[in-house]
């Protein structure tokens, strides 16, 4: 019992020098990327879906199906512009408190638990599991781009390509994808929408745009975006009052109190003035 007491605070001893030392250095800024950190959740994802197919838990039409499907998301999410996470230097209670409390903290999980197996750290990564790079998602957009070219007949395909440019910022190449899945006969407001919005990016709100967002407004009358949109499309035309009324059907929809309803209250009352400086 003697020796397992020395050991154990022998253990607490080393790990107190391991954390609190870089409290004692100088620290340096480490940024890490939100596409790094959103690599490592996919990562994960990937390899479950691979035990659950192994395991038979998947069929191979469901394993295709979701594989696909994580890939898309995987393509949008690391195309994103990264947010970086930053230390700061820690104050010098920090390491006071870790001393004081962890041992206590120590004893106490180990009386009420009976064993410290559950602060072990979680195991490393699987070998042969891979981390998704930039390079990795310009292979896979080319990849299927190269499979549409062979299969063309695939809608679904055109519009996962098109949502891939356009995550990318390769805006003429996404309005070509969507424009083929358009043509293919999809008729989704989503897809409308996108398209709308990927096109406006590139010409503004045209003939053209502004059609694709009636069109998907006929299809879901309470669109959120295709609401958005209309409402922009009438103000860029200084048509105030059809604005004001696509955004305020746009934010009965959404909750009082939220961050987006405050910003679209404020373009609604801008909007309200510019409306009274034009009438007579």
């Amino acid at each position: 019992m003697t020796g397992f007491a020395i050991g154990a605070a022998l253990l607490v001893l080393a790990t107190l020098a391991l954390l609190l030392l870089p409290f004692f250095r100088r620290p340096k800024n480490k940024d890490l990327s939100r596409q790094e950190l959103n690599a490592a959740i996919y990562r994960d994802q990937f390899a479950e879906l691979e035990r659950d197919r192994s395991e038979g838990a998947l069929s191979q039409d469901d394993y295709v199906q979701a594989r696909a499907e994580l890939q898309r998301r995987l393509i949008e999410d690391s195309t994103t512009n990264d947010g970086t996470a930053t230390t700061t230097q820690a104050s010098r209670a920090v390491p006071t408190a870790l001393a004081i409390s962890l041992p206590l903290v120590a004893v106490l999980l180990y009386l009420m638990l009976g064993s410290p197996a559950g602060l072990n750290p979680p195991p490393p990564p699987a070998a042969g599991e891979h981390q998704f790079t930039a390079q990795d998602i310009e292979r896979m957009v080319s990849k299927l781009a190269a499979n549409l070219e062979n299969n063309p007949d695939n809608p679904q395909g055109w519009a996962m390509l098109g949502r891939s440019y356009r995550q990318m910022g390769r805006m003429p190449d996404a309005v070509k994808a969507y424009e083929r899945a358009i043509s293919l006969g999809v008729n989704s407001a989503d897809l409308y929408v996108e398209y709308a919005d990927t096109l406006a990016s590139v010409s503004g709100f045209d003939i053209k745009v502004r059609g694709l967002i009636d069109k998907a407004l006929q299809l879901e009358p309470t669109h959120p975006i295709g609401l958005w949109l209309r409402g922009t499309a009438a103000y860029e035309a200084k048509q105030y009052e059809k604005a004001i009324a696509d955004w305020d059907s746009l934010l009965k929809m959404m909750p009082p109190e939220s961050e987006d309803a405050g910003v679209l209250r404020a373009n609604i009352a801008e909007t309200r003035k510019l409306l009274g400086k034009t009438k007579p």
